[in-house]
Formats: structure tokens, sequence, C-alpha cells
């Protein structure tokens, strides 16, 4: 269900598909904290009984001061246990087709977040497991391509029926250095085990596009949830980086700022590392989308675009500028046959052309 093959984490690091299978791999310390017996006091509890000389606010230690103790590992400890009792039954296997990926309740009518990549196409039947083992179908709605963003929603079978859900956060709240933790389902799905956690912290911000951390992710987690410290949604698993600490995830306001058209069931945008073009320059200085040059070689000229010629409309929307044209090719994937209205002169034409793959 990984396809990608380039990273847009901003340290421009090229990013290979998550493989499928594969054992779940998890950090060494991480390890040590969570199989710890399980008397160890409550966070606060915990905290109580050391001396302030040798403790830092579990506050100050979850946005990524280093612990300074022992009380300080115990206090971050945990908090992270109990965490992950509240959050952890909110992550769901996905199967679309014979593929296998990961997915996070959001609603409780059942609205889940998960990837472009895994979900695939609007309108094609999901199979999601529940933490209880459950098995319950859905529908595949929108999908974002360009940043790896997909919907889902699960079937209701019974009229007052609710799902367990995850708050999503906001995605001004992510900063470098914060804790946070990824869940899903490396390997895909097993049923002898819960949702596998990774523990880590976020390395970098790509402005809304990415969110990169060292949460080791393999395939099967595309699609799972991104948790900040509070227990919040921050994100949503998309891809690796070549290093096994460089993983990328969709930020959290991707799916608010899209959220009409993904549960509308829109399909737009192209798969990360295929970059759509037309080949045209536009006007300098103009306000509208009159097209200065065009790239011999190019869809553009193939199509029979000129330069002089003012685009009306690109694939039935309405064309304001150079820069709406831009947008609207970026929705595109190469190889979409889309048709373009231009004026020519006192012309109308209606042209048809072929989106193109750059650097292909």
């Amino acid at each position: 269900m990984n396809m990608f093959n380039r990273s847009h984490s901003s340290k421009s690091t090229p990013a290979r598909p998550l493989p499928a299978g594969g054992p779940a791999i998890g950090l060494a310390w991480l390890m040590c904290l969570t199989l710890a017996a399980p008397h160890i006091l409550r966070a606060e509890e915990a905290r109580a009984t050391a001396t302030s000389e040798t403790t830092t606010p579990l506050s100050l230690l979850l946005k990524g001061n280093a612990p300074q103790s022992v009380d300080d590992l115990k206090a971050m400890q945990t908090h992270f246990q109990q965490l992950i009792k509240e959050v952890l039954p909110t992550t769901v296997a996905v199967q679309v087709g014979p593929a296998q990926g990961s997915g996070v309740i959001i609603s409780p009518d059942g609205y889940v977040l998960t990837a472009a990549h895994v979900s695939g196409e609007p309108g094609r039947t999901a199979w999601l497991v529940m933490h209880d083992g459950s098995r319950v179908s859905g529908a595949t709605l929108g999908v974002y391509r360009t940043l790896d963003a997909g919907l889902i929603k699960i079937n209701k079978t019974q009229p007052d029926q609710t799902w367990p859900y995850a708050t999503m956060g906001q995605s001004k709240d992510v900063a470098t250095g914060m804790w946070c933790f990824a869940a899903g389902h490396p390997g895909g799905f097993q049923s002898d085990r819960p949702p596998v956690v990774r523990l880590g912290r976020v390395l970098a911000l790509n402005d809304n596009s990415t969110i990169t951390t060292d949460c080791t992710l393999i395939g099967g987690d595309s699609g799972g949830p991104l948790f900040g410290m509070d227990g919040k949604v921050i994100g949503v698993n998309s891809r690796i980086g070549n290093p096994l600490t460089v993983n990328l995830h969709v930020p959290v306001n991707t799916f608010r700022d899209e959220w009409v058209r993904l549960a509308n069931g829109e399909s737009w945008g192209h798969t990360p590392g295929r970059e759509p073009f037309i080949g045209v320059q536009g006007e300098p200085e103009s306000n509208d989308a009159t097209i200065h040059r065009v790239f011999p070689g190019t869809p553009a000229a193939d199509a029979g675009l000129q330069p002089g010629d003012l685009i009306l409309r690109f694939a039935g929307r309405r064309v304001s500028d150079f820069t709406a044209l831009q947008a609207y090719v970026s929705d595109e994937e190469p190889g979409n046959r889309v048709t373009i209205v231009v004026r020519r002169d006192d012309r109308t034409l209606e042209l048809r052309l072929v989106i193109g793959l750059r650097n292909n």
C-alpha cells in the first residue's frame, strides 16, 4: 500500500515505500520503560517523593526537555502508560482490497483518518478491525493525494451506535523536540497483539505538509495516528525516509482544512514524487492566465496551446489567474486527461491535454 519514492521532509531526505511485512521495531529504551513493573506509582505521586533538586516539571519533559533523573523517567513512563490505555482503542487496522494499513477513529459516528495511499479511491469498501478484534465495514471517502490524506466512514449497523474516538489536535501546537508516539499495525494486522506503539520526538516541521519524527514506522503503519502527549491526534503516519529515524506524517490540520472535500468524497492531488506539469509560463505582470511561453515537447505543446492564449477553464474549473492554474495542475495526477478552454484572438477553443510527469 506504500508507493511513495520521495520525501516531503524539510531535510529533503528521499523517502522510500513502507515495506510490506517485517518485524515491529521499537526503541530499546522505550521497551525498558513499557515493560516496567505494573506497580509503578502514578506520575504525580511518584514525583511527590522526590526532591525539587532532582525533578523536572512533567509539562516541560513532555515538551522535549531532557530528563535529569530516574524520577523524571518514572513520571514520563507513568504518564505514557496511562495515555496508551486511553487512546489505543481508537487505532484500527484497515483493509481495502488485498492491502492493509491503519487508521484512527476521530468521531463517535465513525469517521476514520488514514493515508490516501491506504484508502485508495473514493467509494471502495473498507474493512476495519477494532481494538476488541471485531470486524466492521466502511466506505472510503475523499483522498488528497499530494499530502497523503484519506478519510473513511464506518458503516452504522444500529441507529444509536457510537465508536471510541480520539480528539483531533491543532498543527500550531506541534513543535520541534516535543515527545509524541505513533500507533499502528506494523507488518499488517495480527490477531494476537494490540496496535503497536512507538515513542519518539518531533524532528522537523515542513510548513503544513509534513511532520518528521523518529517514531519508527514500517509497512502496515500507514494511516495510523501520531499522538501528542495530551492524547490528541497531531498527524497520520504516511511514509519513511532512508534512515529508520526519518518518519513522515500528515499534519492533522490537513484534514481540518480539507474536511469538506474529503467528507464529500472528492479525489484530487498527485502522489508525492510524481509532480504533474503541462509546460507553460505565464505572462509577466499579468492579472489573468495569459500564456507567455509554451515549452516544446510538453503536454501543452502537444495539446496545441500557443503563446497569447488566455486560459479560461481547466478541468471544468474557472481559471482566475496563473496562480490558480498552477494550483489546478497540482491537483491532477500525471496521465490524467483534462479539457482546457482558452480564448485565442476572438475565438473560444476547447483543447484536450494529458497531464505530464515532470522530469520524465
